[in-house]
């Protein structure tokens, strides 16, 4: 049974002529993956978290500033940031083929769970020792996450890749 389209553009990767041609030249102008429907904009917010973990052994007064990171869905980064096409990249976000948005949206779930759960114990613990001890473990977990979400949005990769990061 085909499912029908709410939009009145086509969705990223279908085929539709000539307006799938210009929905993607649109998509790629604006730095979104025309075959994805994903930009790797949104990215910039877990490599801000991902900075501010690196800089803790260095200087551990930059824990504070991690845990005032919040997170962020697809949608509410976009809505938050000066990104030129923010309502292009969540309209595309919302209609990418359900399965690659279920790999991206289960692999920055992770990414968020491990940050907010690193946030948690730092706020937990009494020595600079142990936050960078924590900065260093999440850095480990988060830049292949990272890597990974990339190539999602690029159009590479499977969600077993996510399950043989996870178990490593």
């Amino acid at each position: 049974m085909a499912s029908m389209q709410t939009s009145p553009s086509p969705r990223p990767g279908s085929s539709g002529g000539a307006d799938a041609a210009a929905r993607a030249a649109e998509l790629s102008a604006a730095n979104i993956n025309p075959k994805t429907g994903l930009a790797t904009d949104y990215l910039n917010h877990f490599n801000e978290a991902i900075m501010l973990l690196e800089m803790i052994p260095d200087m551990p007064e930059c824990s504070e500033d991690f845990l005032g990171w919040q997170p962020l869905s697809y949608a509410e980064h976009f809505k938050l940031s000066n990104f030129k096409a923010r309502d292009l990249a969540i309209d595309a976000y919302e209609h990418a083929d359900p399965g690659i948005r279920q790999d991206f949206d289960e692999v920055t779930s992770n990414m968020t769970a491990i940050l907010s759960a690193i946030g948690d114990a730092m706020r937990g613990a009494k020595q600079d020792s142990t936050r960078t001890k924590l900065a260093e473990e999440a850095v480990g977990w988060i830049k292949p996450l990272i890597g990974r979400a990339g190539g999602i949005i690029n159009g590479q990769g499977s969600a077993a890749d996510v399950d043989f990061i996870m178990s490593h």
